[in-house]
């Protein structure tokens, strides 16, 4: 085989439609839209109108209770704490709080504030102030010598 004689497979390839270029192509004129009416016009967005049917996004039930004025959180868990600890981003020496969090960059934003979990396990020394924290986690923090204080009245859940 040479270059020259490279070729896709059969049916690989499909030509595109050219729409309004006359009676010849099979789709001159209206273009393949019919005659009048809003789908022969531009700029129309009908496509979750099932025709009068029950539209799809309606039919699907509808589950839960959000609550609107729901407090989102920024989660930390306590092996990543250990490891920025180890790496030196972290002061173990001093108070950790939420600030020094966001600017190590174990937390990209504070949100509602910063909740620790106890996922992984800490060997250092550390004082954490953070809002919010899970009995797990204020366990293992206090079982390696250190304390965990939190800020807010919503604490341990």
């Amino acid at each position: 085989m040479k270059l020259h004689e490279l070729r896709d497979n059969p049916g690989a390839t499909k030509r595109k439609k050219r729409v309004g270029r006359g009676p010849g192509s099979g789709l001159g004129k209206m273009g393949g839209r019919g005659i009048k009416g809003q789908k022969s016009r531009s700029g129309v967005a009908i496509a979750g109108y099932e025709g009068g049917q029950m539209p799809l996004y309606q039919r699907l039930p509808k589950r839960g209770f959000n609550k609107p004025n729901r407090k989102a959180y920024a989660v930390v868990n306590l092996g990543l704490i250990q490891k920025f600890v180890d790496a030196g981003k972290l002061d173990a020496k001093g108070t950790i709080d939420e600030d020094a969090l966001v600017a190590s960059g174990l937390v990209r934003r504070k949100l509602d504030g910063v909740r620790v979990l106890a996922k992984g396990d800490i060997t250092a020394k550390v004082t954490l102030a953070v809002t919010g924290a899970s009995k797990s986690a204020i366990d293992a923090v206090e079982k390696a010598g250190g304390s965990l204080t939190v800020t807010n009245a919503q604490a341990a859940e």
